[in-house]
């Protein structure tokens, strides 16, 4: 691995920096259960990946601030859609419009998301070396105000996401935008992100010096693959 100081460190977001805790099936599950419906996590665990895979990026082409934020709520809203269609209680929702809102409200605050163990420490490191700070994320608007609730928005320099750049992750565009912002080129930067394919693979595409974050899974170093954040220093 390349140890020698990055020009500006980036970072994906859910799954390498914060967490869902006990999973995406348990939360909706719960609040399902607040409407009346009752779903086995696991049940639609397995449904929210099948859709969530199918679902075309979040990422769109015409926007304003305005039509961005109606854009994703719709987004997100057709993929629970999707789940409680392939887990076979989408009927049995009196109001699933009702259900929907509290979902997605429930998701914009700090209560469904845990910090990793070693970020703040990996965080506070290289901000005390002076190492710029960023974020590219397939994530929407919310991540603007859950940063601040869960006190990571002073860490970073900038946040990159998918929905306002209108390109999603693996794509180059998303990447070189976030880069532009520094007046940076590929080689002089890193990228840390837990998916191989959007992170890994996206920002290595383009020459960036890119990590694979593999918590708690065996190792292929010839991937540049990390055990947790610490490993870089």
């Amino acid at each position: 691995m390349n140890k020698s100081l990055p020009k500006v460190i980036f970072f994906d977001a859910v799954g390498t920096l914060f967490g869902i805790k006990g999973g995406v099936g348990e939360i909706y599950a719960a609040i399902a259960l607040n409407h009346g419906v009752s779903v086995a996590a696991e049940e639609i665990d397995r449904a929210f990946r099948q859709s969530f895979a199918a679902a075309e990026p979040l990422a769109f082409k015409h926007k304003s601030p305005k039509t961005i934020t109606e854009q994703e709520f719709y987004w997100w809203k057709k993929v629970v859609i999707a789940t409680f269609v392939e887990a076979k209680a989408l009927n049995n929702f009196t109001d699933f419009d009702l259900f929907f809102e509290e979902l997605y409200v429930y998701f914009s605050t700090e209560k469904p998301w845990f910090i990793y163990p070693e970020v703040i420490n990996v965080l506070n490191n290289w901000q005390q070396k002076q190492v710029p700070l960023g974020i590219i994320s397939n994530f929407d608007t919310r991540i603007y105000n859950l940063l601040k609730l869960l006190e990571l928005e002073h860490y970073f320099d900038s946040i990159t996401i998918s929905s306002e750049v209108g390109a999603a992750k693996p794509e180059p565009k998303i990447f070189n935008t976030a880069l532009a912002s520094y007046s940076c080129q590929p080689e002089q930067a890193w990228y840390i992100g837990d998916s191989f394919t959007e992170d890994y693979q996206g920002a290595k595409q383009i020459g960036m010096q890119a990590f694979w974050l593999r918590r708690g899974q065996n190792l292929n170093l010839s991937k540049n693959q990390l055990p947790t954040l610490n490993s870089l220093g």
